[in-house]
């Protein structure tokens, strides 16, 4: 889940629900998915910097986890995570929850 959805809205095992429920998926837990990626909103263009060392500390657990994608369905995170996993020639590939279930229920039929 996104900082919004998790601290704004206090929202954090409905998402993870959802995943774990899709068929053939292997959920698992990133290690501080809790922290934010750096996007925040314009936060990542207020405040480059900061924003950069909170992405890379993201990039580092993604590429710690070895998971194959990550899934935020927030847009402004996803862009900034892939950016952050491009530009560190990382080979995980972003997602959306709702792909991922769409796609699961297109397997199924």
């Amino acid at each position: 889940e996104s900082c919004h959805l998790r601290h704004g809205q206090g929202i954090a095992e409905a998402p993870r629900q959802i995943l774990r429920s899709i068929p053939n998926l292997d959920f698992v837990e990133l290690s501080g998915s809790a922290e934010c990626c750096g996007s925040a909103g314009i936060y990542n263009l207020l405040q480059p910097e900061e924003s950069r060392v909170q992405l890379q500390k993201k990039i580092d657990h993604i590429a710690a986890s070895k998971a194959d994608t990550v899934v935020t369905s927030n847009p402004g995170c996803h862009l900034q995570i892939a950016n952050g996993l491009s530009c560190a020639d990382q080979t995980t590939s972003v997602s959306q929850p709702i792909v991922l279930l769409a796609a699961a229920y297109r397997e199924s039929q």
